[in-house]
This record gives structure tokens, C-alpha cells and sequence, in this order.
């Protein structure tokens, strides 16, 4: 796929993420909007995700460990094909099955419920470790957030994952440098991510989380890498794309007026 549908794709996503938050006046609009850029190339290029095999266990995988992302992950589903547009409308009110956390229960192409943050790493290694198992040869990707690094299970995992060479399993790090209470360094530092996953066994890359073609090297180079799991360090701005939004830590779970509704759609618009 060009760069440019990528591009296109994006825009979209980031657009549909806007109106699902002002439709509610409610989510989490930061850490979505910095996200959209991995999970684009993941969906559109690497996962063999599709209407047909949806449903199915014979496909790729994905985990939203920080599941309180979850407009994002129904904005790819809507942009793939795999959930119908006006659902979008509908989150986080009652009875919708777009909950502020994803329920696999309701949803096609959520294949974890998440939101007790750490949790849903430790199922996608469980995940993966069971394709070996089961002679399956499809990956997990699982993406995690910088602030949700702090939790306790996100290191027992990864080094249960590096323990079993559990080389089915990719996780990305989301590394925007901020959480709900300020900047991850003065809340509860995680850093150096990239040498701690190194510490535990892990094939680790580094990548700039808005570039499309450092995304898909790298994801290229973690499906090569075998006797160990991957995990990608992705540098991404929380809020990109809206630039009141950008690099702020207020905008991690908080909904925009209708003025900075039309605003942000404005500026996405016109990239």
C-alpha cells in the first residue's frame, strides 16, 4: 500500500475518533489520536485481519492492553470494513456494545476485553504461546502504553514471554512521554524502555510511531525474528494530528466542545 492511502486511512481514523468522543462527550482522546499511526499500518499491512476470517481463530491477533484507547480500535474497525459506520455514534452510551473499554463479547474484531491496564499483555502472550502450541503460526501484537509499563504484570510477562522464547508475540510500546497525571518521568519514570526489554530477553527496535516506513521495517523485522518476542518502542505524540490537543497531558480522557470538535476536524482536514 502507498504511504498516502496509509496517510489517507489515518486521517479518517483520527476524524471518526473526534466524533465518537464529541457524540458521547466522553473518552480518551489523547493517547487514541497518537496511537492511529501503528495501528494503521498494523490493520492495513501486516494483520491478515478480513470479513471472512474475523470471526475465526486461523488469523492474526490483536490485543488493546490500553484498552481505554478503545475509540481507536473501533475507528480501524469501522475504516477496515469490519463494523458498521453509524455504531460509532452509539459509544459509551447505554446498551451500545462500543463500551469506553472494548468487550470481546460484542464486538468482531476485538479479541480481548481490556482496561484493568497490564492485563491484556499477559493474554496476548498466553494468546501466542497457544498458536505455538496448537501448530498455529499466526502473531499477537499487542500494544501497550508507556504509563501502563508501570504496572508490575507488564514485567512478569515479559519475562515469561522471553522465558519460552515466545517468538509468536510482538508488543508495541506506545511512548508518548505522558499519563492521566502529567508526564510519565515525574509520575512513576519507566525509562529506558528499550533496554529494560533488552534486560528480559527481547528482540527490541526502536521507531519513530508516525513514520510508515520505519512502522513497517519494523514489523518486517519482528516477524523474521525467531527464539525470542519483539517489542517495538514507538516515539508518538499524544493527541497528533489536533494541535491544541498535541503533547497535552489534560487531553488524556476528556471530550472537546463543539467548537474545538470543528476545530480539530478542521485541521485534520487540512493536512
Amino acid at each position: 500500500m502507498e504511504i498516502k492511502e496509509l496517510q489517507a486511512h489515518a486521517k479518517n481514523i483520527r476524524k471518526n475518533i473526534l466524533r465518537e468522543i464529541f457524540v458521547a462527550q466522553s473518552g480518551h482522546p489523547g493517547g487514541s489520536l497518537g496511537a492511529t499511526d501503528i495501528l494503521t499500518e498494523l490493520f492495513f499491512e501486516v494483520m491478515d485481519i478480513n470479513e471472512t476470517n474475523v470471526n475465526g481463530i486461523d488469523r492474526d491477533r490483536f490485543v488493546l492492553s490500553k484498552g481505554h484507547t478503545s475509540p481507536l480500535l473501533y475507528a480501524i474497525l469501522v475504516e477496515k470494513g469490519l463494523l458498521a459506520d453509524e455504531q460509532l455514534d452509539t459509544f459509551r452510551k447505554i446498551d451500545s456494545k462500543l463500551q469506553g473499554h472494548p468487550n470481546m463479547n460484542y464486538v468482531p474484531g476485538v479479541d480481548m476485553s481490556t482496561g484493568s491496564l497490564g492485563q491484556g499483555f499477559a493474554v496476548a502472550d498466553g494468546m501466542a504461546l497457544a498458536n505455538r502450541l496448537n501448530g498455529n503460526s499466526h502473531r499477537v501484537y499487542c500494544l501497550i502504553g508507556d504509563g501502563e509499563s508501570q504496572e508490575g504484570e507488564i514485567w512478569e510477562t515479559a519475562m515469561s514471554a522471553a522465558h519460552y522464547k515466545n517468538d509468536h508475540l510482538c508488543a508495541i510500546i506506545d511512548v508518548n512521554g505522558l499519563q492521566i497525571d502529567g508526564r510519565t518521568s515525574d509520575v512513576m519514570n519507566p525509562n529506558p524502555l528499550d533496554e529494560k526489554f533488552k534486560a528480559f530477553g527481547w528482540h527490541v527496535i526502536d521507531v519513530d510511531g508516525h513514520d510508515f516506513k520505519q512502522l513497517r521495517a519494523a514489523f518486517k523485522e519482528a516477524s523474521e525474528t525467531k527464539g525470542q518476542p519483539t517489542a517495538i518502542i514507538a516515539k508518538t505524540i499524544k493527541g497528533k494530528g489536533v494541535s491544541f490537543m498535541e503533547d497535552q497531558a489534560g487531553w488524556h480522557g476528556k471530550a472537546p466542545n463543539l467548537e474545538q470538535y470543528e476545530q480539530a476536524i478542521q485541521e485534520l482536514e487540512a493536512q
